[in-house]
């Protein structure tokens, strides 16, 4: 499938007809393949990567989506936003958008060369809550692996809650994934508790997400390394829970992280 194709239909939030669908590849690599020629013309037109998404971390809801591995995918200086503890999302043009709760890390260097989790403690400057809003142009959420990649890795929107700086609560790699492993969240929308989760969801850990993602993404061809500045969030703690415009999400996150709230427009 073209990438201009694809790229229509993600600025539309129109689902993929069968047609389209039919022309998603059902190989992973061939898929990235085809993100990243999505990537190069949503640059040409004026968007900056701020960084990159992990998505299906979470081996708890692997069977329900039928997808059994990470996969991940750039996030944008139009789909990226912050706040001190409330913010606001706007779901115009997302396609059966959900959200999903999130340790968000942000990167003061490039990691090094086949980096240790020592290394990549090195490499991050802060942790943030967050809220990845997801979204999938498959009728009904029902995908293949490679039509996750080829659909932007699913990333709609990111909404990073209060930053904390790794440094003033762990002194190693080891001891900020004890941190983030043991903290649980609590998602509620309106008020009424939706599900409760832990950062161990996320293949043991968010540092452990991000460790993976970091070779998988230096393993594909034509993929950009990560840089300085950029934010990775580490995938979902809970199920996708489906939103729409007036709701109000809340999630309570243990310490480190902090507690986050989105209003949905």
């Amino acid at each position: 499938m073209k990438a201009d194709t694809l790229l229509a239909h993600y600025d539309s939030g129109a689902l993929w007809p069968a047609l389209v669908s039919a022309g998603i590849t059902t190989d992973v690599p061939a898929a990235y393949q085809q993100a990243l020629a999505v990537r190069g013309l949503r640059q040409a037109r004026g968007e900056v990567p701020r960084g990159y998404k992990i998505g299906f971390t979470n081996r708890n809801i692997w069977a329900h989506y039928q997808v059994f591995g990470p996969i991940w995918g750039t996030v944008w200086s139009t789909t990226l936003s912050f706040c001190e503890g409330e913010g606001s999302v706007s779901l115009d043009r997302c396609a059966q958008p959900r959200l999903e709760p999130e340790a968000v890390l942000g990167l003061k260097a490039t990691p090094a060369p086949d980096a240790s989790l020592d290394d990549l403690f090195d490499a991050i400057d802060w942790v943030a809550p967050g809220f990845e809003i997801v979204q999938s142009h498959q009728p009904g959420w029902k995908f293949t692996a490679a039509q996750t990649v080829a659909d932007s890795a699913l990333h709609a929107r990111l909404l990073v809650g209060t930053q904390r700086p790794v440094r003033d609560f762990a002194r190693s790699a080891a001891e900020l994934d004890q941190h983030l492993a043991a903290a649980r969240v609590v998602l509620q929308c309106d008020g009424e508790t939706r599900e409760q989760g832990q950062g161990a969801n996320v293949l043991g850990g968010p540092l452990n997400a991000l460790h993976h993602f970091l070779k998988e993404l230096r393993a594909c061809p034509g993929a950009p390394d990560l840089q300085p500045g950029d934010v990775v969030t580490t995938g979902t703690w809970t199920d996708a829970w489906p939103v729409q415009p007036g709701q109000r999400w809340s999630a309570d996150f243990d310490a480190p992280l902090s507690r986050l709230s989105v209003a949905f427009t």
